[in-house]
């Protein structure tokens, strides 16, 4: 319909030339006063934060007098482009009210000539205290290059990477000066929290693990606010160019390599402000971003010298990387079973008939079976090859029923399996084997679900529930989880024994199972011994299964079975109290200790 009109008005030149005028007016106008409504909206909720109560005038009080033996020196990055003036503000207003006064603000300015107005409220500041440093850019140069003269200007022991629209928490600092000091820590960072115009209406708060390298290569998780030492990168590089809408998540990648003592704060002291334009908003539009770190992981893959591909998730930003799997190894599954011949049926058919790793064999450990059909059943398992039965005639001892098992198998990876399992994806077990062949991984579990499709499994969070809780517990299976938790690999503290992948090697080395422990908690002792022996425990969502374990049956359902799980809580709690009193270190400390949904603790 447009195309005739403007054929017809093309042919009138003063009409067209008078209507496109009238048009570039109306843009600008309609510009213009979207701006002035912003400007106005946003003035209307400028709030002084000196005022804003995120420390008591006591705690202020208190860490401004602080005296540290190491008198530490942050240079704080801040690249800008086009900052809007009340963000501008803010941002260097948290800087200047900082507890710990020992700071540089460098402030490279990559902004169109055109706007003089970043200059001029740089100029400003920096009049005012000459631990502001302003460089207006000849050329913008990217947020990396951009980045990078803020580097060339920093003078400080360590450096603090701030976006030009986001603020400070008032002890970020402090807490950074305060973990140098007592841990030595060259690499750090925080806790962080989205907001719309200023901190009292933060939403969304990010509580962060430990240190975890598989969540890392997952997705930036660590983002903000992170405080490095200036030496380490001579060590790692600067911001690169190749990266950007990822230069923070390649340049982490990088230090952290480097970094021998990681310390992360679990507070949020980093205000990540989310509007139209930044990333917090909505990374989903910005494909580019989403490249930029696959990139990065897969440069880091080249680096650590591991082969793999990295693929997308169902997240923006959030990866998956499928490593390359060495060989074709001979795994071992071991089945304990005592009837429910309809159980284990299910499951060893599931086995056969989906997996698309071959190179297995099944060991079934019979204990104290009663029911004549369970025997029968034995006998029609000669239709299977690499599977054989062996006989356990002493009491019941889960721990021991597993070591016995283990002298049976010909495997270099064991797989202690329960018989109340189906298989669901037919590559479990190359997903699996895929993390146990690395160096620096023990034990692997898979994604357990209930037969209604709500997890049963994701990781075992200790300290929760008393001693150990089931992460994201009846969460539906479609769900992505805290932070997109249940569909990335990530590093755990422990993983259920019901599925679960160790190196046979490794499994002798430790002594298997504590034979102690002969019904509960044997599964999270051997993964604690296996994180004290310096390797890493991985969950992975991409190896599925059904648990048919009963949702509202519980663990123990008479006096005896009880007892004997108080006797073996007691135990755990007498081998692994320091490590129950520290809490999970992939479990933060400001989630609740007594539910398993990753909520805020009360």
């Amino acid at each position: 319909m447009m195309g005739p009109i403007k054929r017809f008005i093309k042919r009138i030149p003063p009409l067209y030339t008078l209507l496109r005028v009238f048009y570039n007016l109306y843009l600008r106008g309609a510009a213009a006063y979207k701006s002035y409504v912003f400007r106005v909206r946003h003035n209307r909720a400028v709030r002084d934060f000196t005022t804003l109560q995120l420390l008591t005038p006591e705690e202020a009080g208190e860490q401004r007098r602080r005296q540290f033996s190491r008198d530490i020196k942050f240079s704080i990055l801040v690249p800008l482009y086009n900052t809007p003036t009340g963000f501008l503000k803010e941002m260097i207003e948290s800087v200047i009210n900082q507890t710990y006064q020992n700071w540089e603000l460098c402030l490279a300015d990559g902004s169109k000539k055109s706007n003089r107005r970043v200059k001029r409220i740089c100029f400003r500041y920096e009049r005012k205290d000459p631990r502001i440093k302003y460089q207006r850019l000849i050329k913008n140069e990217g947020i990396s290059g951009n980045s990078n003269r803020c580097i060339e200007m920093a003078t400080g022991d360590y450096m603090a990477l701030l976006d030009h629209d986001d603020i400070l928490h008032p002890a970020a600092l402090f807490e950074a000066a305060s973990v140098i000091n007592e841990k030595n820590a060259d690499f750090m960072y925080t806790d962080e929290i989205k907001f719309n115009i200023y901190p009292p209406d933060a939403f969304s708060p990010h509580y962060k693990p430990d240190f975890s390298p598989d969540n890392l290569r997952a997705h930036n998780y660590i983002c903000h606010l992170c405080v490095f030492k200036a030496s380490l990168l001579d060590r790692a590089g600067r911001f690169r160019s190749d990266f950007d809408g990822s230069q923070d998540h390649d340049l982490i990648l990088r230090l952290t390599e480097h970094a021998e003592s990681i310390v992360h704060i679990p507070k949020v002291l980093y205000y990540w402000r989310a509007h139209i334009a930044s990333a917090a908003s909505d990374s989903g539009d910005k494909p580019y971003t989403h490249d930029a770190g696959k990139k990065a992981i897969a440069e880091q893959l080249d680096r650590m010298t591991l082969t793999g591909t990295v693929k997308n998730s169902s997240l923006p930003n959030v990866h998956r990387v499928c490593y390359e799997i060495t060989g074709e190894p001979l795994i071992s599954i071991m089945i304990p079973n005592k009837d429910h011949i309809d159980d284990l049926k299910k499951c060893i058919q599931s086995i056969y008939s989906l997996s698309t790793y071959s190179n297995f064999e099944i060991i079934i450990i019979e204990n104290n079976s009663t029911e004549e059909k369970t025997f029968a059943y034995y006998e029609t398992l000669v239709q299977y090859k690499n599977l054989k039965v062996v006989f356990w005639d002493r009491e019941f001892d889960y721990s021991a029923i597993n070591n016995y098992g283990a002298d049976f198998t010909q495997g270099e990876y064991l797989l202690l399996l329960n018989n109340d399992t189906e298989v669901i994806s037919p590559d479990w077990m190359q997903e699996m084997l895929m993390f146990a062949q690395r160096r620096d991984v023990g034990i692997v579990g898979a994604k357990l679900y209930y037969p209604d499709d709500t997890v049963q499994h994701a990781g075992l969070i200790l300290g929760v529930l008393e001693i150990a809780g089931h992460s994201h517990r009846h969460f539906p299976r479609v769900h992505h989880g805290y932070m997109g938790r249940l569909i990335h690999a990530q590093n755990v503290t422990a993983v259920t024994g019901a599925c679960l992948m160790i190196s046979k090697m490794l499994y002798v080395e430790l002594g298997g199972l504590d034979e102690r422990f002969k019904v509960a908690f044997n599964d999270l002792d051997l993964c604690m011994r296996v994180r004290r022996a310096g390797y890493l425990v991985v969950f992975t969502p991409f190896a599925e299964l059904y648990h048919f374990e009963s949702k509202s049956r519980g663990y123990e359902d008479t006096p005896e079975k009880l007892a004997r799980f108080s006797d073996e809580g007691l135990l755990f709690k007498s081998l692994w109290g320091d490590e129950l009193e520290k809490g999970d270190p992939y479990y933060n400390p400001n989630l609740a200790p007594d539910k398993e949904d990753f909520s805020e603790r009360k």
